[in-house]
């Protein structure tokens, strides 16, 4: 039984809804759902329409999949940006933690999370059929999962695959300035350009 049912009907129902959230338990959830009620009508139909828009307008780039309004997105599409580079990350997010060090002028593409068989996420589950085609033009692959058990064995897998079809195209890994076992999403300017210029090859 939901911890929220002693509420009425519609705030129990909001509040389960948003403890589906990341990070959000039942207090926070609680904590959200009547600081929405407290809302004005206007700011409360203005962050409905925004989830709405949200859902309607955004999709996957065709190519780096990539959360995006227009496909290819801008990353993919840029004039200043090498599509011999290829940088790998596991969520969208992460490509915020990769354009902080200001240095990057390569493309992306996103796995959408990593290889984690407990969890029943294998290679068939991670967004790979659309980077294979790429690796065609490129001069380099660049790993910048997360310094985890899953994103070191997710990067040892897409670069040992990507050898197997281009067998001279370099690989690397982004180097240990990220912390080992933390998410590269967290990682501050500096750890992070230091982390992409000693990168390794693998």
């Amino acid at each position: 039984m939901a911890a929220s049912t002693r509420f009425a009907a519609p705030m129990a129902q909001l509040i389960d809804e948003l403890r589906k959230l990341p990070g959000v338990g039942t207090k926070t959830a609680q904590r959200f759902a009547f600081h929405i009620l407290r809302s004005s009508d206007r700011d409360a139909d203005a962050l409905a329409g925004s989830i709405r828009a949200l859902k309607a307008a955004l999709r996957l780039c065709s190519v780096c999949n990539n959360v995006t309004d227009v496909d290819p997105c801008s990353y993919c599409t840029s004039p200043s940006r090498s599509q011999r580079l290829i940088c790998v990350v596991e969520e969208p997010t992460n490509i915020a933690a990769v354009e902080k060090t200001r240095t990057w002028n390569g493309v992306y593409h996103v796995l959408h999370g990593t290889l984690s068989p407990v969890n029943g996420v294998g290679p068939e589950q991670l967004r790979l059929g659309n980077l294979w085609p790429r690796l065609a033009d490129a001069e380099e692959l660049i790993m910048a999962t997360s310094p985890t058990v899953e994103g070191e064995a997710t990067s040892r897998f897409v670069a040992d695959q990507a050898r197997a079809l281009h067998p001279d195209l370099r690989v690397t890994r982004i180097a240990t300035g990220v912390p080992a076992g933390s998410d590269i999403e967290y990682a501050d300017e500096v750890t992070m350009t230091r982390a992409l210029e000693n990168r390794r090859q693998i």
